[in-house]
């Protein structure tokens, strides 16, 4: 018997990694099987040198949200149990050393939008659609939403979608800030894999620091966060890419960053 397709593709490179939400025909709803290969993607790709991360869905969908056919039928401990997966991989993809783009290029709901929120920033095509719709379905956003959301747009615009869960075109949610760009359809790959080679082309140990210094510091007094900050750019000059990257600076050429 053939095996049944995988539910995740994963490109990649060495340096930019693209993890593909492979279930179309149900638009990338978040399964249990999914939500275990995606975090055991992430974890294996953590342990190699890559720079960048780039997660998006295959066919019209990011993630239409998670799979209520599975959680329909749940007990209490059966949803505290997939909740715990959904934000253990969350997690997973916001302490992670590389940053993360969610490159939405359709329906990101429910799970699908907390997915792409525990991402650095979202660049999204201008059809996609974004929203926390639970509370039509009796329950509330149980990946992070009523956390990060807030975090990324604000509290008062927060409670407005989780409340409502009104579903937002593209253009709404980059007017309230939910995502950084909204580009043609047929350009987002391209312009998503422009923005992850830039980055991937910066000091890997440099980008690490700066986002582990913001995750941290952003939840902290501005004391506390600015002695972080401090912390971590004096550490850098213990670094090979330190004395790499002013040395080309000062020789007038292109640094060669070898993650060290």
């Amino acid at each position: 018997m053939a095996n049944p397709p995988t539910e995740l593709l994963l490109d990649n490179d060495g340096a930019v990694a693209t993890f593909t939400l492979n279930r179309p025909d149900k638009l990338n709803a978040l399964s249990a099987g999914l939500l275990r290969e995606l975090a055991a993607a992430f974890a294996a790709v953590a342990q190699t040198s890559l720079r960048v991360a780039i997660v998006t869905g295959a066919g019209k969908a990011f993630s239409a949200g998670v799979d209520i056919t599975e959680m329909s039928g749940m007990s209490t401990i059966e949803a505290k149990r997939r909740a715990d997966e959904g934000h253990a991989l969350a997690a997973l993809i916001e302490s992670a050393s590389f940053p993360v783009i969610a490159a939405v290029n359709g329906f990101a709901l429910g799970g699908g939008c907390e997915l792409a929120l525990a991402c650095d920033f979202i660049y999204a095509a201008d059809t996609a659609k974004f929203g926390q719709p639970e509370v039509n379905l009796g329950v509330i956003p149980g990946f992070g939403g009523t956390q990060r959301l807030a975090r990324r747009i604000g509290i008062a615009r927060a409670r407005e979608l989780v409340y409502t869960g009104e579903i937002i075109t593209a253009d709404r949610a980059l007017a309230l800030g939910l995502v950084n760009a909204v580009v043609p359809r047929d350009e987002l790959g391209a312009r998503v894999r422009a923005v992850a080679d830039q980055i991937a082309e910066k000091g890997p140990l440099a980008v690490a620091q700066a986002k582990r210094a913001m995750l941290r510091g952003v939840a902290g007094d501005m004391t506390s966060a600015n002695e972080l900050e401090a912390q971590a750019f004096a550490m850098l000059f213990g670094s090979e890419d330190q004395k790499e990257g002013m040395r080309a600076f000062v020789e007038k050429r292109k640094p060669a960053f070898k993650g060290r």
